[in-house]
């Protein structure tokens, strides 16, 4: 499961000159195949729990196939209006499907990064307007400033995000969270009474490393209050969670998030599409559309189609929302919901298990899909030392493949139930290989 070759020696065997002339294709083809071979992860399998990176399931991988053989760019709907009105119908059906407001503009971009991006262009616009300044025409040089809150744990491609839009990722306001690594309404309140001007508050539908749901209802209650006196905007970085909306048993944990301004998602997460499709959603479909739109005199004219090139930071562009489009007709409402309560419920019995083994602690609050754990070292020396060596014998058992990561300053092993096709077998299989793991010590 894990690449049993390194970057350098996979390098190192594909480093030839530049040829100076062709080769058959079908030899490039066999040639590139093997030359890649032990540097792939088996990410589409059910004991793959690492980085929240869901398989692909197989009417979204056949769609892609199709997109790649039809070769068309999706920027525009007079050279591309079939796909384009792929695009137009799957965005109506991820509104729906996510129980956000109809009216709302939807982008499909790269991933979570890029829509983190295309969601806080939007609310750039929109706030700095409110404050008499267009930022798309003359820029940041004299704009009022606009800060940006986000909780302690928030996503670093928020903080890429607001880098590359000239906020400056070291003016974002840090707003404390609880232990489960949701922001505390308390803090951001305090936190907004100390700021003027416009601001941006962002919060999360399922945090990295512990799955924690910001309470979404009583944080859009504080941003409520202050938009009366002052221009503020509420963005959701869902890209882990926001997909449990889909589900009647879990989208009471998400209440509150339809009130926000903006929201981004991961299809290739928990959606299960091939790699790559983010999906940016914003309410304000005008801020969006000035904060992205591009018209030059030898592009079309605006008309009644729907223009992807309006919402995304692309002109070029594969049509990426078909496979989305193909894994929502393959699943329907059901079938998504389905998906995501299911691993719901193997994480759950993944760390039920865990907390049977000796020496082992779930150190979060099993919200959603996230699982962390902490293992105690059997010599009473280093825990974090034995839970990173027990992470890494783990990842080359074959038999599981989890993360690594650090919660609150201390070592921890991830597990990401994402895949669609994890089911009790896979828990079973892991929990046995983390058991092994976990006393092979020394």
């Amino acid at each position: 499961m894990a690449p049993t070759r390194g970057y350098a020696e996979i390098l190192e065997g594909l480093r030839e000159p530049m040829p100076q002339t062709g080769l058959p294709a079908d030899q490039v083809i066999r040639d590139l195949d093997e030359a890649v071979r032990g540097g792939l992860m088996a990410f589409n399998h059910g004991r793959f729990f690492g980085w929240v990176i869901g398989g692909a399931m197989p009417a979204g991988v056949a769609a892609d196939w199709l997109v790649t053989a039809w070769d068309q760019n999706t920027g525009m709907a007079e050279i591309a209006p079939s796909l384009s009105a792929v695009e137009a119908l799957t965005a109506e059906w991820l509104l729906e499907l996510l129980d956000l407001p109809r009216s709302s503009s939807v982008a499909f971009v790269t991933g979570a990064q890029v829509a983190n991006l295309v969601c806080l262009a939007a609310a750039r616009h929109r706030v700095l307007a409110e404050a008499g300044w267009d930022v798309e025409a003359d820029g940041l040089t004299g704009a009022p400033q606009v800060t940006v809150l986000a909780g302690e744990f928030v996503h670093h491609s928020v903080g890429r995000a607001v880098r590359i839009l000239g906020l400056g990722e070291s003016r974002i306001v840090t707003v404390a969270a609880d232990d489960n690594a949701r922001m505390r309404p308390d803090a951001l309140r305090e936190a907004l009474s100390r700021v003027s001007g416009p601001a941006i508050v962002c919060v999360q539908a399922g945090e990295i490393a512990t799955g924690g749901i910001d309470p979404l209802a009583a944080l859009a209650d504080i941003v409520d209050e202050r938009r009366t006196h002052a221009p503020t905007w509420l963005h959701v970085d869902g890209a882990i969670g926001l997909f449990g909306r889909a589900s009647h048993t879990l989208a009471p944990k998400f209440s509150g998030a339809e009130r926000a301004d903006s929201w981004c998602t991961d299809a290739h997460k928990w959606l299960n599409t091939p790699y790559d499709c983010g999906v940016a959603i914003v309410a304000d479909r005008d801020a969006h559309y000035q904060a992205m739109t591009l018209h030059a005199a030898y592009l079309p004219q605006p008309g009644d189609a729907r223009d992807p090139l309006d919402w995304n930071p692309e002109m070029s562009r594969r049509a990426r929302a078909t496979a989305v489009y193909a894994t929502l007709r393959a699943l329907g409402r059901s079938g998504v919901a389905e998906l995501v309560e299911r691993d719901c419920a193997m994480a759950q019995l993944l760390a039920e298990g865990i907390r049977a083994l000796p020496g082992a602690e779930v150190a979060n609050e099993v919200e959603l899909n996230q699982v962390l754990v902490r293992l105690k070292d059997p010599a009473g020396l280093d825990d974090d030392a034995h839970t990173r060596a027990t992470l890494a014998r783990l990842q080359t058992s074959g038999v599981a493949f989890p993360s690594g990561t650090t919660f609150r300053g201390r070592a921890a092993i991830r597990f990401s139930v994402v895949d669609w096709a994890t089911d009790t077998d896979d828990i079973a299989e892991t929990l046995e290989a983390l058991a092994e793991a976990h006393t092979r010590w020394g």
